[in-house]
This record gives C-alpha cells, structure tokens and sequence, in this order.
C-alpha cells in the first residue's frame, strides 16, 4: 500500500485507523496500550499517542501533527514488513498460456532453474542451460515431468505442467523434507 493511499484510506475513520496502528504497534512496544478501535479520540487513545510521542522522542502534546504521523506510519509499515508473510508472486504468465518448442522468454529462466536444482533431488532431468529458450533439453525435461505428473506428454510448458514443477519443487527443496541435513 502506497503513502498516498494509506492516507486516504486513514482519513475516511481517522481515530479508528490511528488506533488500529497504534494497537499493532503494541504487540511490538509493550509502553504502549492495546486500545479499543472504537473511534472515539477518548483518555486511552490520548495516553497511546503520548506515550509514543515520548518513546519515539518527539515533542509530547498528545497532538497528532505532521512528525508524529509520518514516524506513526513509518513505524507502523516496518512493523507490517516485519510481521506479514511473504508476498505471493504469479511467475508463469496467465492462464492458456502456453511455450511451445523452440520458443522462450525470460518467464522460462525460472522453470529451467528449477528443473537444475531439482536434478539434485531426483533422476531423470535432463542437464540444461537457465537461457529462457524451451529448447530440446528443456522440451525433454517437461515431457519428462508431464509423464510423472501424468499430463499429456506434449513437451509444451503449459499452465498444469508449471503447476506440477512448482509442487515438485516444494516439495524437494522449499519443505523441511528438501533440505539438506
């Protein structure tokens, strides 16, 4: 979420939206207390944000002005970095798509790559260069690969072949059973 953004969304229910913040940042700071997000800009509210104007070292007015907005939000989106899970990332393009033989693209680094390092874990795979055309090693892995997650054998990285190589590759080297002991 963008600065901009955020700070639309947070003038919408502003007392609310500052008391979630600073509820979060709570669990990390015990100073401060957990609040309830009533919206009301009430005794416990006041207390939060003096309490973090004097822990943050800024000028303790129980005013939310400018600084300590932009340190309430700049510690509030640390925090969120800190604590939210990794973002999920779309690698393979959408759905229908499909790389035939021969053809390639930057996408097909990441499958060749992880047929290189699966070829540690298991037999079969095929030595093959991370160059992002789906050349004749690359076409055998996926075929390769198709007839073990019993696709048609077409030798095309389509979506269902992409999906069996990324469990095959958690299941090899992202789980606890992948990794080396």
């Amino acid at each position: 979420m963008t600065l901009d953004r955020l700070e639309t969304e947070m003038l919408s229910n502003p007392v609310r939206n500052l008391q979630f913040m600073l509820r979060r940042l709570a669990d990390k700071y015990p100073n401060l207390p957990q609040l309830a997000l009533d919206g009301i800009f009430g005794g416990e509210t006041l207390e939060s944000v003096l309490t973090f104007q004097r822990d943050f070292g800024l000028p303790v007015t129980g005013t939310v002005d400018q600084s300590t907005w932009e340190a309430l939000v700049r510690e509030w989106t640390a925090l969120e970095r800190e604590v939210s899970p990794p973002r999920t990332l779309q690698i393979f393009p959408g759905e229908g798509h499909q790389v035939l033989p021969g053809e390639g693209g930057d996408y097909m680094i990441l499958p060749q790559t992880m047929f290189q390092v699966l070829s540690r874990h298991l037999e079969g795979i095929a030595e093959d260069a991370a160059d992002g055309v789906h050349g004749a090693a690359s076409v055998e892995n996926t075929k390769w690969l198709q007839q073990l997650a019993q696709l048609e054998e077409t030798g095309i990285m389509d979506r269902a072949t992409w999906d069996a190589l990324s469990r095959l590759y958690e299941l090899f080297v992202t789980s606890d059973s992948g990794k080396k002991k």
